[in-house]
């Protein structure tokens, strides 16, 4: 993980005597912005249930900056089965804003733009989506609901999404295990998802497996399968 440093400028009108003061700039200037990322690499990439490269394997990197006030922005990214409309590469865009509301109670509310540098047609749309988490002791639950409203890119129908999941860190380990399970509807068409699995993070590193299946028929790219996954951090 890194940290943004801003106030340069006081370096022009610095003085032995006014050291301290710039040191104590500079701190809380690092506390304000935070620059954080990582790539994954994933044996198949999954997107609610289905798998959007065939099968295939997808690097996936991302990148995010932070203010402590809790706003942030940054993009994440993905290697797709290439296709007319959507080409071979996505490209997510986000900003939104997460801060604690209770004790153990965190609220994540964004807008997130799917993007797809190499595609043809109406492929892109807007998608906003708030989420609810709650800590106790080492379980995490979370449930979430996403929008995306009737456009081009959506087939003119509305796009919703929500789910509920729980993660639970193993204590003196360094697994987490998780499930969740979601339902997308797609206008006319609904479906649900659910996922099982297990990560185990070796400081900057992360290791995960999931199986991940729905109840959409079945087709080579929505069969039930085991994903692994490899993460690196900063």
């Amino acid at each position: 993980m890194r940290n943004l440093l801003f106030g340069l400028s006081g370096l022009i009108f610095a003085t032995a005597t006014a050291v301290p003061a710039f040191a104590q700039d500079e701190e809380a200037a690092e506390s304000d912005w935070t620059l954080s990322g990582g790539v994954t690499v994933v044996s198949d990439y999954r997107f609610r249930g289905v798998s959007y490269t065939n099968e295939k394997a997808a690097i996936q990197p991302t990148l995010t900056i932070s203010h402590s006030s809790g706003f942030y922005a940054g993009t994440w990214q993905s290697n797709l089965a290439d296709s007319y409309t959507y080409g071979k590469w996505e490209v997510d865009l986000y900003a939104g804003w997460s801060g604690e509301v209770l004790s153990g109670t965190t609220i994540d509310a964004a807008v997130l733009y799917y993007y797809y540098p190499d595609g043809h047609g109406d492929s892109d749309y807007f998608e906003p989506y708030v989420t609810i988490s709650h800590v106790i002791g080492p379980v995490t639950a979370k449930t979430g609901v996403s929008w995306a409203p009737s456009s081009k890119g959506t087939g003119d129908e509305d796009y919703v999404y929500v789910f509920g999941q729980l993660d639970a860190a193993v204590p003196n380990t360094p697994l987490t295990l998780t499930g969740r399970l979601g339902r997308q509807d797609y206008g006319t068409y609904s479906y649900n998802e659910w996922a099982v699995g297990a990560s185990a993070t070796f400081g900057v590193l992360t290791a995960g497996i999931q199986y991940v299946d729905s109840d959409l028929p079945s087709v080579r790219t929505q069969d039930g399968g085991v994903i692994f996954s490899l993460d690196v951090s900063f």
